[in-house]
């Protein structure tokens, strides 16, 4: 038996109706989502699904023109995913990205990650020698208005004060400690930012950035250091400072990965290897700034809070353990 031989727009006329309409509900669903859709369209999408479904098996069977064909073929592919489409809840989509997208991309960039915290070492180590052989060179890595009077001219009085264990000007001390730290926080987070936009260039800001985190805290650390006060002064660091570190480490090796797809493309072009690189730098970005805020809290409530510096060091080796077990430990899913 042959198939049926009819016009194609006798075929058209018959059913375009349901077309229509079917395109008019997935249209709806696109943009309003299934809430838009009343239960008499809810009962009808599954219809006019199968409608469009037999239509294009029909146009198949008999050879209608193949613009006809094409459109068919798109309205049910497009029908398929909406109707019968795993459709993932916002709260699911959440779960996903704190159990597995964001750990998966910042393993991914672990390479990146242990060069930028060695270049921010390097930053750290070069200003602390050079500020312990001479205190004349704080001034010129530490700006006045940051340092706050915490300077090799500074008394061990003072300086312990600032650290909230000094009694002699404890009040002025906390008052200044607070702007100090409200400006590290700023200045920091603003750092971290840019060491990640600017990794599209070949990544050489991103370092320059990065060595100069180092640069202020290796000079801070060698004044404290030469009054004595090295010990506490790295427990005023460690409580908020593993968190923040380790999401500056991150932020550059987020943008080193798009500088090096930048300049190691490989069999990609430069703009695909720079857009791939770029959606898992945006993830491990989104998670920076998660941890830029833990490390807020910490920093504005948890240091003023607590003065004890064992404590303080048991609390930085706490959350350093708490992210290194968050992101490295292996996972059933894996995607990076």
């Amino acid at each position: 038996m042959g198939a049926p031989s009819f016009s194609t727009s006798r075929f058209r006329a018959e059913r375009e109706a349901d077309w229509i309409a079917f395109d008019l509900l997935l249209t709806k669903l696109e943009k309003k989502g299934s809430a838009a859709l009343s239960s008499d369209e809810l009962l009808q999408l599954p219809l006019l699904y199968r409608a469009t479904l037999s239509s294009l098996s029909i146009a198949r069977a008999t050879s209608l023109d193949k613009a006809l064909l094409d459109h068919l073929e798109a309205l049910s592919i497009r029908g398929y995913f909406l109707v019968y489409g795993v459709r993932e809840s916002r709260l699911n989509r959440l779960r996903r990205f704190f159990l597995y997208d964001w750990p998966a991309a910042v393993r991914s960039v672990w390479k990146e990650t242990i060069i930028i915290a060695l270049v921010i070492l390097l930053g750290a180590l070069t200003s602390y020698s050079l500020v312990s052989s001479n205190p004349e060179w704080y001034f010129n890595f530490v700006d006045e208005e940051m340092s706050g009077g915490r300077d090799p001219r500074a008394t061990v009085e003072f300086l312990q004060s600032t650290l909230g264990h000094g009694k002699a000007v404890a009040g002025e001390g906390e008052s200044g400690l607070h702007v100090f730290a409200t400006y590290l926080f700023t200045h920091n987070s603003q750092v971290s930012i840019m060491s990640f936009a600017l990794g599209f260039a070949f990544g050489v800001p991103t370092m320059m950035l990065e060595y100069y985190q180092g640069i202020g805290l290796g000079a801070m650390m060698a004044v404290f250091s030469a009054k004595g006060l090295g010990y506490d002064f790295g427990g005023w660091l460690f409580i908020h400072g593993t968190t923040e570190l380790f999401a500056a480490a991150l932020s550059g090796a987020a943008g080193l990965r798009i500088g090096a797809a930048v300049v190691f493309p490989g069999a990609r072009g430069r703009l695909q290897a720079a857009a791939d690189a770029g959606r898992t730098a945006g993830k491990v970005m989104v998670g920076v700034i998660l941890m830029l805020f833990a490390a807020g809290l910490l920093e504005g409530f948890g240091r003023q809070l607590i003065t004890d510096t064992v404590l303080r060091y048991a609390i930085g080796s706490l959350m350093l353990l708490f992210w290194i077990a968050y992101y490295y430990i292996p996972r059933r899913e894996d995607v990076t």
